[in-house]
């Protein structure tokens, strides 16, 4: 049986109404409910505020680095260092280096791009933080229901979004009806933001639907794979973020690796490959493991019995989709009834390497539309609001400062790091790189001299950091 004859046999559903329904209890899901019931108060009205969450608890299924600008959450709970937020670790030294198979070479400070400087960020882990914002949201009075993933769009008779339904459960791989068959739910809302994170399901069929995308460059993406280890104290170096390029990927394949020292003698060990890569048999899990092996990166896992080094021990792991488009292919976030935030709608900067502060901040402007919407009595239509105060906003001139990271860094390591310099100095570029489809690889949209790669300052790195 296919749903809509389960749903034949088995309905109607129950439902349950809101005001605002929110798709995903990340940074950006339960940010949204944390600034809804925020302006509710400040305002003396009410306002009823759902979230759904497919994991087990908020955080259970985040993936990420993390190195977090705590901007935006600054912006949202002013007063988080007092209220216990899990942000404890500040990154106390920036590593940028290339990699050869047995050699390394660190960029000097003076030359590290601006995108990837880290004063005044924090290692963290993003699944704590997201615990910690579950319940500041519920203190708030947010619902939050856990364990209810978000199956189906529902839609009004004019299309416009009015809800989603849960899955149903109790339904066995022949796709039958069990004994323990339960139908799912509608939560229905005058507005319903998605949450979902990179390659939202629910957000691909809205895209689709609307054609938001229409116009924009087309969406890119990555693989990053993440291990979590605990490391000899006496190898620990607190606050350290080293990135690397190169080695053991060749120069036609998008992708780098990280390994942040975070507190309690624990580093997270990741590495993130663009999924356009040329090679039918790369395996970037595999790629991963070798560059584990890199002395540089060896150093901290290994023990040494001559001088009382335990070897280190991997406690977690896993990995995700991660967005690398950018500004230019960032579709329209609004259609009649819902928005799409963070991830789900592309505002990953993939030149900083971050995304939970873009993710607070859209949740936040989608929060401050979809609040004033349902005190003006409005439901269903457009949050134009959303957007309008997105192009007003820092985080759109972030954005617009690394929109061509991505398609730089597909032109070669040497030109991307010179043009990011160059960008330090000047101003910006006024003409985007396109990533157009145009014989198979990106196409330029203007030309201009490059610096020769043996121009390029470098400086010889030997030792383990």
């Amino acid at each position: 049986m296919n749903s809509a004859e389960i749903l034949a046999s088995h309905g109607p559903r129950e439902s349950m109404e809101y005001d605002v329904v929110i798709v995903g209890a990340g940074p950006g899901g339960l940010a949204t409910a944390i600034r809804l019931k925020q302006k509710a108060a400040e305002t003396g009205k009410d306002i009823s505020v759902v979230v759904i969450e497919k994991g087990s608890e908020p955080g259970a299924h985040i993936l990420s680095g993390a190195i977090m600008d705590p901007r935006a959450l600054t912006e949202l709970i002013p007063d988080w260092k007092e209220k216990g937020a899990p942000l404890n670790q500040e990154v106390t030294d920036d590593a940028i280096m290339f990699f050869s198979e047995k050699n390394a070479v660190r960029v000097p400070g003076l030359f590290v791009p601006p995108n990837l400087a880290n004063h005044g960020n924090y290692i963290i882990s993003l699944s704590n933080l997201v615990k910690w914002m579950a319940q500041q949201a519920e203190a708030l009075g947010v619902e939050i229901f856990p364990g209810f993933s978000a199956a189906e769009v529902l839609y009004n008779d004019d299309d416009s979004v009015k809800g989603v339904a849960t899955g149903n459960v109790g339904i066995s791989k022949e796709g039958e009806v069990t004994g323990d068959f339960q139908l799912g739910m509608e939560l229905l809302g005058k507005y319903t933001v998605f949450a979902e994170g990179a390659r939202g399901h629910l957000g691909k069929q809205l895209i689709a639907k609307y054609k938001l995308d229409e116009g924009k460059d087309p969406q890119s993406f990555g693989i990053g794979i993440k291990e979590l280890w605990e490391i000899d104290p006496a190898r620990h170096q607190p606050g350290l973020v080293l990135h690397s390029a190169g080695w053991p990927m060749d120069s036609n394949t998008y992708g780098g690796a990280f390994l942040y020292h975070l507190e309690n003698n624990q580093v997270a060990l990741g590495f993130v490959v663009g999924l356009n890569y040329e090679n039918p048999y790369l395996s970037p899990f595999e790629e991963m493991q070798r560059w584990k092996t890199h002395p540089n990166i060896r150093w901290y896992l290994e023990g040494d019995e001559s001088k009382g080094i335990k070897a280190a021990k991997r406690i977690g792991y896993g990995a995700r989709a991660i967005n690398s488009s950018g500004l230019l292919s960032l579709p329209k976030t609004v259609f009649p009834g819902g928005a799409l935030i963070g991830c789900n709608a592309g505002y990953l900067n993939v030149g900083r390497i971050k995304g939970s502060h873009a993710a607070i901040k859209t949740g936040m402007l989608a929060a401050d539309a979809a609040f004033d919407a349902v005190q003006a009595g409005r439901q269903h239509d457009e949050l134009a609001a959303y957007p309008e105060a997105f192009e007003k906003s820092w985080l759109k001139v972030e954005l617009h400062k690394d929109r061509n990271f991505k398609n730089w860094f597909k032109k070669g390591l040497g030109r991307w790091h010179a043009d990011e310099r160059l960008r330090a100095i000047r101003p910006a570029r006024p003409h985007p790189v396109d990533n157009s489809p145009h014989q198979g690889r990106s196409r330029m949209l203007e030309t201009r001299p490059r610096m020769p790669r043996d121009q390029i300052p470098q400086a010889r790195w030997q030792a383990h950091v």
